[in-house]
């Protein structure tokens, strides 16, 4: 015999169906509120397209480093047992909790040439990294990677050691039982962390601004060209390259949710 709807099932129901119409409705303004032909004139500006290919270019390789980097330390993290390892999850986890403005100004203090040898060493041999382009990557790389790791030892986490172990009595060596096995069963998380620090590099603001500055066709990343354009009165420009930012994050969402459904489980 079926149960009659509860009141507090009903509330739930409500008060998610309001939710949902609140974003809707934000999103939507968002969205209506240039012309069409403003829209796609910004859309096609020269500003918006360096500003995209800035972004992505950035966050390509911001996130190929965050993955070389946190899948050994996600897998020591979830796997060995050493000196301090919850000290060093706790480090690992720091950035986490800091807003990304401290992180970008512990970034600009630790590689300007005017407060530490670090930049004194690089300015010195002719390579600059704060307010160039490469500062981008190192911004999006130490604010992403924590995300990159935290995803992939639960994915680590969620692989069973007796794998390793019958691979490693079946003759292979602990890299190859790494590699052949391990690897491929965490490939669901794995491949949700890619996307979701590729996403996040994408639309990184605070530490970018911090390390890389504000400079117009130079370091406009599309978070940069909203904040400029909306600085300076333009709000179709800054419209555009929220709306790309807003499409990016909805696929990035899409991917991890599709794949994740396919490998019977979802990392989001």
């Amino acid at each position: 015999m079926r149960t009659p709807p509860s009141f507090f099932r009903g509330l739930c129901i409500c008060v998610s169906v309001f939710v949902v119409l609140l974003l809707v409705a934000v999103f939507a303004g968002l969205i209506f509120y240039p012309t069409a032909e403003d829209l796609i004139r910004c859309l096609t500006s020269a500003e918006i397209r360096y500003a995209v290919l800035l972004s992505v270019s950035t966050a390509l390789l911001s996130t190929a480093l965050c993955f070389l980097v946190s899948v050994p330390t996600a897998y020591a993290l979830a796997r060995f047992r050493f000196f301090g390892k919850s000290w060093v999850n706790l480090l690992v986890n720091l950035p986490l909790s800091l807003p990304p403005l401290v992180a970008g100004v512990a970034l600009l203090i630790f590689l300007s040439p005017a407060t530490s040898p670090i930049g004194q060493f690089f300015s010195s041999h002719g390579m600059y990294l704060v307010y160039t382009p490469a500062a981008i990557v190192i911004a999006q790389f130490f604010v992403n990677t924590p995300y990159m790791i935290r995803i992939a030892r639960s994915a680590f986490l969620s692989v069973s050691p007796r794998y390793e172990y019958v691979a490693r009595t079946l003759g292979c060596s602990e890299f190859s039982a790494f590699l052949k096995v391990t690897l491929p069963l965490a490939k669901s998380g794995l491949f949700a962390g890619i996307v979701i620090a590729w996403s996040k590099a994408m639309g990184e603001f605070g530490a970018v601004l911090m390390l890389a500055g504000a400079i117009a066709m130079k370091t406009e990343t599309l978070p940069i060209a909203l904040y400029l354009n909306m600085s300076t009165g333009d709000l179709s420009m800054a419209i555009a390259a929220a709306l790309i930012l807003l499409v990016i994050s909805g696929t990035a969402l899409i991917l991890v949710e599709f794949f994740g459904r396919e490998n019977g489980d979802v990392y989001a």
